[in-house]
């Protein structure tokens, strides 16, 4: 099928893109910067510069591909993200998932397309119960003030994406992803505080996070070209608490053991979100994207993931 891939030359879409190619698709790869197209092309994609905020050109680009399906990966993330100026450090993807979810969506309705399946993330819930949570347990709406605006704009991109009834609408919520080009990936910033000993372990570390090797996400993602629609979780088997993974991540990189703080300090320094990410998260059920996309991961655990990740430690 036609498919238009907005975001082609970011994290997952560089991994998206060979897989859609080698699945018989025909892809019009949207990029920034001109200085890419010539790669995309060379990829085998029919390359597109564009911006997401020109409505007018980005609607021209899309009817011009005439696409069956959209699907949007498009982020606008730092190299390095710091928890305490995590409010700042978002602002520019909070505008991607809102206005640049709006425009993409009008654009792909404007252009007859069948679907959009877009990218949102599996660590806004609630954390107000033990267990993992479902596409139907509530996100996080009500957190301090200074990061409402990160799950508002996770909240309205899901609501743009499949509630818009013009077009079929999927929305992929990505655990967090690891592999090449990824914090956790060699040359990443993660790896190398890990490497320095500047990520503790605060408090108990109850904190459970839901990884997803990129692969596997991308997998998930061609799987969504044809599922039912609605919202889906995309993570891996083992959800684990940041007391259980973070040594093994530590011992995979060839590091020294993370230290140990406080809760009190670890608020100090990292702020409410890291202690967030670090205490209060809980972990995600994939339970229905394994029975609706027809998807398994093919790396069920991060265990083996990381040290498959990490096992060239001068990478």
């Amino acid at each position: 099928m036609k498919v238009f891939l907005a975001g082609a030359t970011g994290v997952i879409g560089a991994r998206l893109l060979p897989k859609l190619l080698a699945a018989g698709h025909a892809v019009t790869a949207m990029t920034r910067r001109q200085e890419s197209a010539a790669r995309l092309e060379s990829a085998g994609a029919t390359p597109v510069v564009c911006d997401v905020y020109d409505r007018e050109w980005l609607h021209r680009a899309v009817a011009a591909a005439g696409p069956e399906v959209v699907i949007h990966q498009l982020t606008s993330l730092p190299r390095r993200i710091h928890p305490r100026r995590v409010p700042k450090q978002l602002a520019a993807t909070n505008r991607v998932r809102t206005e640049g979810t709006a425009n993409l969506v009008a654009a792909a309705v404007g252009a007859g397309a069948r679907r959009i399946v877009a990218q949102s993330i599996a660590f806004a819930h609630r954390p107000e119960r033990e267990g993992l949570k479902t596409e139907a347990d509530p996100l996080f709406l009500d957190p301090p003030t200074r990061y409402r605006p990160l799950i508002n704009a996770v909240a309205e991109l899901e609501r743009l994406t499949t509630g818009t009834e013009a077009i079929e609408g999927v929305a992929l919520r990505y655990g967090y992803f690891y592999g090449p080009g990824t914090i956790y990936g060699p040359g990443g910033s993660f790896l190398e505080d890990v490497r320095k000993r500047r990520v503790p372990i605060v408090g108990r570390g109850g904190g459970v996070f839901s990884f997803i090797d990129l692969d596997d996400a991308a997998d998930a993602t061609i799987a969504a070209l044809d599922s039912p629609e609605g919202i889906y979780q995309i993570v891996d088997d083992q959800p684990a608490p940041l007391r259980e993974w973070l040594p093994e991540f530590a011992r995979a990189a060839g590091a020294a053991p993370p230290p140990r703080v406080p809760r009190w300090l670890g608020r100090l320094v990292a702020g409410w979100y890291g202690i967030y990410m670090m205490e209060l998260q809980r972990g995600i059920s994939n339970a229905r994207a394994k029975d609706r996309l027809g998807w398994q991961p093919s790396q069920p655990s991060w265990r083996e993931g990381f040290r498959r990740l990490l096992a060239d430690r001068d990478g």
